[in-house]
């Protein structure tokens, strides 16, 4: 397939209207995804999308969306990319997003302006573009369009600071042979709530970063999903959290592969402390007819820090041709690794402290994947004082 950056299309279905959009490879399984809210039912628990999450929290993000005043939105871009407001009638929003689920076909339908990010094709940015959104207690719908030309290289950070009730949608859309890397970081206080879809469509022998943080907040559900446009493009999903006590967060993936030889690779890491902190992840990769040499694997690792706490891990995958380079999934949930808490004890260090050691190295796996040196100090930052404020138990 060859495009330019504004004809790129998932291979999986044509562009979004205003209607249901149905992505049809004659199996039954194919995800609903519409721009009407009211084609979404309000959730009651049992559906599978929606049982894991503790919807009376959430309320409020099933009605239509009543505009209250917008949080701080704090914008860093250096040369070779531009950040403008526009409106949500703007042809490009909901061009890369397919909403499944009634928050994110809400949100998609205000009226508030949305954030449009563009990375010139061929820039090589030095630095990232920051957009810090630094809430101040109100419910509010965001929306970000990242439009990275082809053959760029860029990195992203979408920044939540404060506190918040925010509905929101990402869109990212990847030229050919571009390099991009996003990176979501959910630093709320005690008491936000945020949920949001961020889908990236990737183009041919593009390479896409996706890099999800969260370690505030009351109650944050984020669901990436990932297409790919053309042939020989790269997704990379990692994922970051640490529940506290009464903390809910949540991950669930979609990686649709409806292209030849193309690679995703999942990577997500939750840390669990006190009584009813809760994590869940879920995986889903599809390996469509068309998709060909596809190579994937994704895993889950949960580290539980004491009673009480309960991590919901479930990687799924589902494969309609036998000709791949390779599919896998795995899942672990447990406490420590003795032997690591051999080796440490025995060169002398307590066991308290080793234990603490066990659980930094366990985050800094892949907080020192992130390639921005200012952030990650400051997430290590935030795990030590974590760390330094939690009983963690043996």
């Amino acid at each position: 397939m060859t495009a330019t950056d504004t004809e790129l299309t998932a291979t999986s279905g044509g562009p979004l209207n205003a209607g249901p959009h149905v992505h049809t490879t004659g199996t039954p399984a194919e995800r609903f995804t519409s721009r009407n809210p009211e084609d979404f039912a309000v959730p009651t628990g049992r559906e599978e999308e929606w049982r894991f999450t503790p919807l009376r929290a959430l309320r409020p993000f099933f009605q239509p969306f009543v505009e209250v005043a917008p949080p701080t939105v704090e914008v860093s871009a250096p040369a070779g990319a531009e950040v403008a407001e526009i409106e949500r009638t703007d042809p490009r929003i909901g061009s890369v997003l397919h909403p499944a689920d009634r928050v994110s076909a809400l949100a998609l339908a205000s009226s508030s302006p949305a954030q449009l990010v563009t990375i010139a094709a061929d820039a090589q940015l030095d630095e990232p573009v920051v957009i810090t959104v630094r809430g101040a207690g109100s419910r509010f719908a965001g929306h970000l369009f990242v439009d990275v030309g082809r053959f760029a290289q860029a990195t992203v950070i979408l920044d939540h600071v404060g506190s918040a009730q925010l509905s929101a949608n990402v869109e990212v859309r990847v030229g050919d042979g571009a390099a991009v890397t996003f990176i979501s970081v959910q630093d709320w206080d005690a008491d936000a709530l945020h949920v949001a879809a961020h889908t990236a469509l990737i183009g041919r022998d593009a390479t896409f970063r996706h890099v999800n943080v969260t370690l505030g907040g009351k109650l944050v559900r984020i669901a990436p999903t990932v297409d790919f446009a053309g042939p020989g493009g790269r997704a990379e999903l990692l994922g970051v959290s640490f529940a506290g006590a009464g903390q809910h967060q949540e991950a669930r993936l979609y990686v649709d592969h409806g292209a030849p030889d193309c690679t995703s690779d999942v990577l997500y890491k939750n840390a669990l402390t006190g009584a009813d902190a809760r994590t869940v992840w879920i995986g889903d990769v599809r390996i469509r007819p068309s998709a060909t040499g596809t190579e994937t694997f994704e895993l889950n690792r949960n580290l539980v820090l004491s009673d009480g706490a309960r991590a919901d891990s479930v990687p799924n995958l589902e494969i309609q041709t036998g000709e791949i380079a390779g599919a896998g999934h795995a899942s672990a949930t447990g406490r420590f690794d003795d032997q690591q808490l051999f080796y440490l004890q025995s060169r002398g260090i307590p066991a308290e402290d080793a234990r603490r050691l066990v659980v930094r190295g366990f985050f800094a796996d892949i907080i020192g994947r992130i390639g921005v040196p200012a952030l990650q100090d400051r997430l290590m930052q935030t795990i030590e004082q974590r760390l330094g404020a939690v009983e963690v138990e043996s």
